[in-house]
């Protein structure tokens, strides 16, 4: 199994299409066309976890955090991140970051956070833009209902709980083949007219080339006409963060105590209390001072993230619980989450690559400590 092959397989979980614009999602380090030894997934990638990797005999790491952000001038070991990447490229070990095309993902860092808390009837917090698109082509009339299944089976065509979901229309199509055409209908230097079905369905943009190439695939036609129209609507299941309702509502600081158990933090930073009883709460791993608006228009009774500074708390306007849990804390839980989906999807090629060779990075690489 080949490095390319598992960046597909962590493509179906997480599409990098979905990642943040500041981000540095994907391949960081190594060579796609490399064959795995052994995967080992981290949070962070240390000097010390890539050592970890060596030990192990792995020689791909999928983290979390990209280890790279901006661009490096010069490697010379003068810094962790330069250090990092000196290590890996000295022992052939690949570096895959995923970050915040998880962030993104409805199966995710913030479903994890969901779960561990008992959030449930969960929504995007704030959905992504631009994650929906249109296409719109024509087709001969008999040949409409095989290409509609070739879409369907590509990804096109759902939309929230509903599958195969698209608008048909009936019309007349004209075209005049020249010399150098190869037409399938018509004859060359002759307008043609045909009996044509417009289709138009929707898919999500990661989607895109796999779309493509189901309708030049099942299209009769040498030249196929169609459009790509990327909508405004709101994805239900791409974007920061989530909201819902705990599974069983509690006081304040009740509340507080059990988020400190379940997401195992040192101490809780929180907001002046409101005197509410906490039922809607709005998650976001990370730092996630920039949705504190976002969650009180979601009418959360609670806020959960981290990096809040000093003048964040004064947004909760007492009528919002606001808790920072510690950056690492609230996403402590995402390479067991990672390791799980890939688990599940990398079976098909068990005798590559067994199970076993699947390494959960034993280091907590958290950069705070507590006194």
């Amino acid at each position: 199994m080949k490095v390319n092959e598992v960046i597909g397989i962590l493509e179906e979980i997480a599409p990098l299409s979905y990642s943040e614009d500041f981000d540095n999602t994907g391949l960081l380090v190594g060579d796609a066309d490399a064959e795995v030894s052994g995967i080992l997934v981290t949070l962070d990638t240390l000097e010390s976890v890539v050592q970890e990797a060596i030990d192990a005999n792995c020689n791909l790491i999928v983290s979390f955090h990209p280890i790279v952000f901006s661009g490096l001038k010069k490697i010379t070991g003068r810094s962790y991140v330069e250090r990092v990447v000196q290590k890996a490229i000295k022992n052939d070990i690949a570096i895959f970051a995923i970050h915040t095309a998880l962030d993104n993902a409805w199966n995710g860092v913030n479903a994890m956070i969901c779960e561990k808390i008992g959030i449930e009837k969960r929504a995007i917090l704030i959905p992504q833009q631009g994650t929906i698109q249109k296409l719109v082509t024509y087709v001969p009339k008999q040949e409409a209902e095989s290409l509609r299944e070739a879409l369907f089976a590509a990804g096109a065509g759902n939309i929230g709980n509903y599958s195969n979901c698209s608008f048909n229309s009936d019309g007349k199509g004209s075209f005049n083949p020249n010399d150098e055409a190869n037409p399938t209908k018509g004859k060359k230097g002759v307008t043609h007219f045909e009996d044509e079905t417009k289709i138009e369905v929707t898919f999500q943009k990661h989607l895109k080339n796999k779309v493509l190439k189901a309708l030049f695939t099942a299209h009769s036609y040498e030249e196929v006409a169609y459009e790509i129209t990327t909508l405004n609507n709101t994805n239900q299941h791409i974007g920061m963060g989530m909201v819902g309702t705990l599974k069983n509502p509690m006081p304040e600081k009740e509340f507080l105590k059990h988020l400190k158990k379940v997401m195992q933090c040192e101490c809780i930073r929180h907001s002046a209390l409101t005197g509410k009883t906490i039922e809607k709460v709005a998650v976001l791993g990370g730092s996630g001072s920039f949705a504190i608006e976002a969650a009180r228009a979601a009418g959360a009774d609670a806020y959960v993230t981290s990096d809040l500074k000093y003048h964040d708390f004064f947004k909760a306007e007492g009528s919002l619980l606001l808790t920072d849990v510690g950056h690492y804390e609230s996403e402590q839980f995402t390479k067991e989450l990672i390791i799980n989906a890939l688990s599940k999807k990398i079976t098909n090629f068990a005798p590559a690559l067994p199970a076993s060779r699947l390494v959960l990075s034993q280091i907590n690489t958290n950069p705070i400590t507590y006194l």
